[in-house]
């Protein structure tokens, strides 16, 4: 079985998929995301290396992509320094998706089907990768590394 053309992902309410969902002009994926640079090897001093993001990609009726909104809150040193503040690293980006989500006129979540797409922003990858694993059709979502797979209903691996 080969990857299907619109790759289903279901909404996990209060999971790695609850910022997913349908609005008045189409579907959306929301997430707060770590991602390191693509060809970053790990090293001493990492911790600034390695971002956190706050992304909304937009999708047509169809699953096709439409745009992006990829914000950088800091850095996982930076959320180290406070991680219990109300103005950590991980609050900023929670509350600049929560931003992005609220924009979406007539927004609900649901399960969306999106076809394969990708960009990259700051050095870092974003999109619905397909390709195969050990031989098998796969699709990967970037930097989330959301997995899906064959009987492709929706679920995930992480």
């Amino acid at each position: 079985m080969a990857v299907p053309e619109v790759i289903p992902i279901a909404y996990e309410p209060h999971g790695r998929t609850e910022a997913i969902g349908r609005y008045a002009d189409g579907q959306f994926l929301g997430s707060v995301t770590y991602a390191f640079p693509k060809g970053f090897v790990l090293d001493a001093g990492w911790e600034e290396h390695k971002r956190l993001y706050a992304v909304l990609h937009t999708f047509d009726a169809d699953g096709r992509h439409r745009d992006s909104e990829i914000w950088c809150a800091g850095s996982w040193a930076e959320q180290q320094r406070d991680p219990g503040s109300p103005d950590s690293v991980l609050a900023r980006a929670r509350v600049h998706l929560a931003t992005l989500l609220r924009s979406l006129p007539r927004r609900t979540y649901t399960d969306i089907a999106i076809r394969p797409f990708q960009l990259t922003y700051e050095n870092v990858l974003f999109g619905m990768v397909t390709g195969e694993d050990e031989g098998e059709p796969w699709a990967e979502l970037y930097p989330d590394q959301l997995g899906f797979g064959a009987p492709w209903d929706g679920s995930y691996d992480t």
